[in-house]
């Protein structure tokens, strides 16, 4: 149960909060290399806030698959001492789609997701990169019962191509 509140808390924090900052491009596509595997797309809505969509893959071998749809609200700041680099917070929700191996039937979960990481913008090159940390609460049931379960060890290393810059 603290799981749940530390991370409503942290989204909170993330929607309610604001420091001024100015982003180094307006949107940008690219991959999420980490737990989910993913296709991303984000885009600034004003210089210091950002709306990420990812649709993402994961396999237990030889117990299950999902697929998963997320969204995400993040509140990037700079970090002065670097040029391109800022840190981010946010929060965001998702679905997964559960199909098993050993059973024809599927499931369906949700998620509410904190986000803490940081990101680089290269000057020269339109690209960025950003490294974040995902911790995430499941919920929903399945015919094999409830599914309600904290996952820490969620987050990714993004590399996207710069779509435009402001």
């Amino acid at each position: 149960m603290n799981h749940i509140r530390l991370t409503l808390l942290f989204v909170f924090l993330a929607v309610f909060s604001h420091t001024a900052s100015a982003q180094d491009f307006k949107s940008a596509a690219g991959v999420r290399l980490g737990y989910p595997f993913s296709v991303s797309y984000k885009t600034f809505i004003t210089e210091t806030n950002a709306l990420e969509a990812y649709v993402g893959f994961r396999s237990y071998s030889g117990v299950a698959n999902w697929i998963s749809i997320n969204g995400a609200y993040q509140v990037h700041n700079d970090i002065a001492e670097l040029e391109g680099l800022q840190w981010y917070y946010g929060g965001g929700a998702g679905a997964q789609f559960w199909s098993y191996d050993f059973d024809a039937s599927g499931s369906t979960t949700f998620s509410v997701s904190g986000y803490l990481g940081l990101q680089y913008t290269f000057a020269d090159t339109p690209v960025t990169a950003s490294i974040d940390w995902v911790p995430t609460y499941f919920f929903g049931s399945s015919s094999y019962g409830a599914f309600n379960s904290f996952g820490g060890g969620y987050g990714a290393l993004a590399v996207r191509y710069v779509l435009g810059r402001p």
